[in-house]
């Protein structure tokens, strides 16, 4: 479903992503772990084009993009391919929930609005916001917010929803909530792939964890496989400390 191949980034001097590359089956869920700075939110970042990666190719589903020079209109085929559920929602705070929903159906499918909003109202069911579709972002809580921005991800039918830290912006009591949205999306057979440092959400939801480290893919695998018997001596250190 998903292919990088020798995928490169640099910030000026700072060499991000040294020609990673990582294969995502169709219904994969694949959780990405590693510290701060490893580069996994700037992969995660480059297979929908929201960073441009200096060299190498992205696939989904079929469709491939050159990173050096894309053309315009190939950006714009990927991304409908993809949809991306921020750590900071995202929302537009002068749209209700509903809206900020029904945004894309209308703006970019030219959806009626009556049909809009009907596929909306039953995507907010779906992730227990039913009672919140007519609210503003500021009228309820973070991770309401959050799973507002998984509707919206859900609503366009994506082939593959990427999470950036989909947990990271929420007080601890409100990330259960959040978790067990993302497990039952999961739980539908949808293609996904995480940025995530929740350890026990990777134990419960994922299927294959890769661990980052300095621009690098050091290992990956089946979960336990992982996050119980790591191969390499930098996972076993982050595990350490992340759990400890």
């Amino acid at each position: 479903m998903v292919q990088l191949s020798n995928i490169h980034k640099s910030f000026g001097a700072l060499h991000i992503l040294k020609g990673v590359n990582l294969n995502v089956g169709k219904g994969e869920v694949v959780v990405i772990l590693g510290p701060s700075g490893s580069g996994k939110t700037t992969l995660l970042r480059t297979i929908n084009f929201l960073e441009n990666a200096d060299e190498g190719s992205v696939t989904v589903n079929g469709f491939t993009v050159k990173c050096h020079h894309p053309h315009k209109r190939d950006v714009l085929t990927l991304r409908r391919k993809t949809a991306m559920v921020f750590q900071n929602y995202n929302l537009f705070q002068n749209k209700t929930v509903l809206e900020n929903v029904m945004e894309a159906l209308v703006t970019v499918k030219k959806m009626k609005r009556e049909e809009a909003e009907a596929r909306s109202r039953d995507v907010l069911e779906k992730v227990g916001l039913k009672e919140k579709a007519d609210f503003y972002p500021t009228q309820i809580s973070g991770g309401q917010q959050q799973r507002a921005g998984i509707a919206r991800a859900l609503i366009l039918n994506p082939d593959v929803i990427l999470f950036d830290e989909p947990t990271s912006a929420l007080d601890p009591e409100l990330v259960g909530e959040v978790l067990a949205t993302i497990k039952a999306v999961a739980s539908t057979g949808i293609t996904m792939i995480v940025v995530t440092h929740e350890i026990s959400f990777a134990r419960e939801v994922a299927s294959r964890v890769v661990f980052m480290d300095g621009g690098n893919i050091i290992e990956e695998g089946g979960t336990e496989e992982i996050l119980t018997n790591p191969r390499e001596e930098r996972t076993k250190q982050f595990l350490k400390r992340i759990t400890s």
